[in-house]
């Protein structure tokens, strides 16, 4: 799977959701919910961390601490 990282680590909402196999409405849901990958909003853009993301992929970390 090649996934478009920048080159601190940072992938697009489409590129997350791709790598985690799901569509990019599913994290925003997710994100309004308060579960899923932590995200970070730059220049009104979400992104997802590629540690972040691989962590979650795991399975070592299910959902973000304020939503459990």
């Amino acid at each position: 799977m090649n996934i478009q990282a920048t080159p601190d680590g940072r992938v697009s909402r489409n590129e997350a959701a791709k790598f985690l196999g799901f569509k990019s409405k599913t994290l925003a849901e997710w994100h309004r919910l308060g579960v899923g990958p932590d995200s970070l909003l730059v220049g009104g853009r979400r992104f997802y961390r590629l540690d972040e993301l691989k962590a979650y992929a795991s399975g070592e970390k299910p959902i973000r601490p304020e939503a459990a």
